[in-house]
């Protein structure tokens, strides 16, 4: 897809999003709409190697959302590639739905539970693995949020792909800067990123999480492993698309009242990048 069309599937996908997370008033806008270039990017970018009539395919890339709030966000994507009936994206989390809020393995195209944090990348580092052994060339790729990044399972399991070469791995580490409390950088300041994945042995390469421009040429990298796990830090902004949730922590799981949800429609009427 051209950039510009990717564009315009983020601009469909923040919509669908929104609207999925408030007819229930369940859910988490903000930390899907970071991460909304790296998932179109992914899933219509041609990175992924997925069939959604075989998603059990052994064979397939595996995805994980670790930062497991934004689990969810997958399911318009997943829906509108096949993976299940679209129409279940209006049934998300109602009694008996397929779709619950956060993500679980009985849905097809999710490769994990990850509502609790710290995980996805274990997880990953076990896939990738496995495929070694079963002399399967799948890549695994695993997202994670920035908050996310001060549990210490994560640094555990950053050792793991470097010492056992498995360079089929990619963390991408949504960088937003903000987690339920506040700023990262008040909290507990994290520095270069960057830097620290670079120092357990990983390649390590900083993007802009929202262009496109800047985002696809290194995601193309995943395609091509090259002797070291790659890490990828996608600075972003919570909420992208709705300024008045644009980079505000108590939008965390907060729900728009009706006109701040108007407002929210005319702002995700229109393009939210630029390239």
């Amino acid at each position: 897809m051209s950039y510009q069309t990717l564009i315009d599937k983020s601009r469909w996908f923040r919509n669908q999003l929104f609207e999925m997370v408030v007819a229930q008033g369940m859910g988490h806008i903000p930390s899907g709409f970071s991460c909304t270039e790296v998932l179109i990017g992914l899933y219509y970018g041609g990175i992924l190697r997925i069939d959604p009539t075989r998603p059990d395919d052994p064979g397939r890339d595996r995805f994980i959302v670790s930062k497991g709030h934004a689990a969810a966000s997958l399911y318009p994507i997943l829906g509108d590639l096949g993976f299940f009936p679209a129409a279940e994206v209006q049934r998300y989390t109602r009694p008996g739905a397929l779709l619950g809020m956060y993500a679980d393995i009985r849905v097809p195209g999710i490769e994990s539970i990850s509502g609790s944090l710290g995980h996805g990348l274990g997880l990953a580092c076990g896939m990738a693995l496995a495929g070694r052994h079963d002399r399967r060339d799948y890549r695994v790729v695993v997202l994670l949020g920035d908050g996310e990044c001060y549990e210490g399972s994560i640094w555990e399991s950053a050792f793991f792909p470097p010492h056992h070469r498995l360079d089929h791995v990619t963390v991408i580490v949504d960088r937003n800067r903000l987690c339920t409390l506040g700023r990262t950088d008040d909290l507990m300041d994290q520095g270069d990123l960057a830097a620290k994945w670079a120092s357990f042995g990983w390649e390590a390469v900083e993007v802009d999480g929202h262009s496109y421009a800047s985002l696809m040429p290194v995601l193309e990298r995943i395609k091509r492993p090259g002797g070291k796990p790659l890490a990828i830090i996608a600075n972003t902004i919570k909420g992208k698309g709705v300024s008045f949730m644009e980079g505000v922590n108590v939008w965390h799981n907060r729900m728009p009242s009706p006109e701040q949800a108007a407002q929210a429609r005319k702002e995700l009427a229109v393009n939210c990048i630029s390239s």
